[in-house]
């Protein structure tokens, strides 16, 4: 899982579930509330240093999974976990959202969703390394076209291809997309709702120890926006868990690149800027990899489980 929770790695047994509406409205639903926590993680990322914000972002949460946990009656198996890869995951999840939180101090909304949603492509190699997975060369030359949808972003002209917000962006999304690989590997034995709550608890400890020393008092102001991060990431998750449990993957995954919608108005509306004519172009190539290779891995399942 994705503490912003877009991309989820999936089994083939929900690969392969027939189509439905309600999985894309539930996207959509999902794609909203991630882009509206992404707005609470911006706004605090200009007030906090991104590592507390990376705390916050944990400990806000956690109380809702807990109870969501609590509710599906999982505590007893909570502790009997692959403690390594979880570990694992705390580590890689920690810089992510720090990364991420330092990006969105530098960028708008709209670049930093078109950066990160390279995603896909990292882990559809990564797959290669760690899961032995085949890819074809129709899908590296995809990552390829991803690839050079980000460089795109990241502005030719030299003016801002070493901006420390994008780069931070990236790296963000080089360690979502360990993370992806490695739930993958933890969903063969644990179950999600362990994943889901080590996760948060891991990132939690982290960040509150490695903020202590600079940590900022909190403002009174500032707590409805911290609800707001935990509400908005909390019925994120459970919509885009219903998405992917109940509809096609191929059919499904494309809709999570709404994000960049929802990320040109919140920037308009809060900040009135505008993506320019770089961050638009490379989203678009970048989005068009991404979607081909959603597609071409649901035509390799569906070919090998037909």
């Amino acid at each position: 899982m994705r503490p912003h929770g877009r991309f989820q790695e999936l089994p083939l047994s929900i690969l392969v579930k027939p189509q439905n509406l309600r999985s894309i409205y539930a996207m959509l639903i999902a794609v909203a509330m991630f882009s509206l926590m992404d707005t609470s993680m911006k706004i605090l990322s200009a007030r906090y240093p991104a590592m507390q914000v990376t705390a916050l972002r944990a400990l806000s949460s956690l109380p809702l999974v807990c109870a969501y946990i609590a509710y599906r009656g999982a505590f007893g198996r909570i502790f009997q976990v692959r403690w390594s890869m979880h570990l694992l995951r705390g580590v890689l999840g920690v810089g992510m959202l720090t990364m991420f939180a330092f990006g969105l101090q530098k960028l708008s909304l709209a670049e930093t969703y078109a950066l990160f949603f390279i995603a896909p492509a990292l882990i559809t190699a990564l797959s290669v390394w760690w899961l032995k997975e085949r890819v074809d060369g129709a899908q590296w030359g995809a990552i390829a076209v991803g690839l050079g949808g980000v460089m795109v972003v990241l502005r030719p002209d030299g003016a801002h291809f070493f901006s420390l917000g994008g780069l931070a962006v990236l790296a963000s999304a080089a360690c979502y997309a360990v993370s992806a690989i490695a739930s993958r590997l933890l969903s063969r034995t644990d179950s999600s709702e362990q994943i889901m709550f080590w996760l948060l608890v891991m990132m939690a400890v982290g960040g509150v120890a490695l903020s202590a020393r600079d940590w900022v008092a909190l403002r009174a102001e500032d707590v409805p926006v911290i609800a707001g991060l935990a509400v908005s990431g909390f019925l994120g998750q459970l919509a885009i868990t219903v998405a992917f449990s109940s509809g096609k993957a191929s059919t499904v995954a494309p809709f999570e690149y709404s994000a960049l919608a929802w990320g040109v108005a919140i920037d308009w509306l809060l900040w009135r800027t505008l993506p320019d004519r770089y961050t638009l172009l490379g989203a678009a190539i970048i989005i068009a990899s991404g979607v081909y290779l959603v597609r071409r891995e649901a035509v390799h399942v569906e070919a090998e489980h037909p």
